[in-house]
């Protein structure tokens, strides 16, 4: 392995004074690219906690309660229409004395005002009911 020095009759050569640009110009790119990716990211002004989304498979017990919203708003647990928020309370509390507490299982209609299934939950934390979930049909395959 051999190293070059200098000349051997003590004259300089040239300099060389080109600039190799390749590296330059790939570093510029990547931190183009960087920049391309991360900026839609940052220029978002509304800080949101958004949802994460889980499947979880729940198996329906027997003792657990079924409360239906249909499209009009109107309140079923099973297949007995309700007729106000004070009558599912009510209800609900019979059902938090139990040992151990049903799960309320909300069943809203695609179409239903989030009215409808917000009084469902509020007559649900009213009562003392602890567990509460959301049934929704899994999403078509392609």
């Amino acid at each position: 392995m051999g190293m070059n020095v200098g000349s051997s009759n003590g004259d300089e050569d040239q300099i060389n004074s080109s600039i190799n640009t390749t590296p330059l110009v790939d570093v510029m790119l990547v931190l183009l690219i960087i920049f391309l990716i991360t900026i839609p990211v940052v220029t978002t002004s509304i800080k949101l906690d958004l949802p994460k989304e889980e499947v979880q498979v729940r198996i329906s017990k027997p003792e657990n309660i079924v409360i239906s919203v249909n499209a009009d708003s109107k309140m079923f647990m099973y297949d007995t229409p309700i007729r106000d928020i004070r009558d599912l309370t009510d209800r609900l509390k019979l059902v938090a004395k139990m040992d151990p507490q049903p799960e309320v299982h909300i069943r809203g209609d695609l179409s239903a005002n989030y009215d409808g299934v917000g009084r469902v939950i509020f007559a649900c934390r009213s009562a003392g009911i602890s567990k509460i979930a959301f049934l929704t049909e899994p999403a078509a395959r392609e």
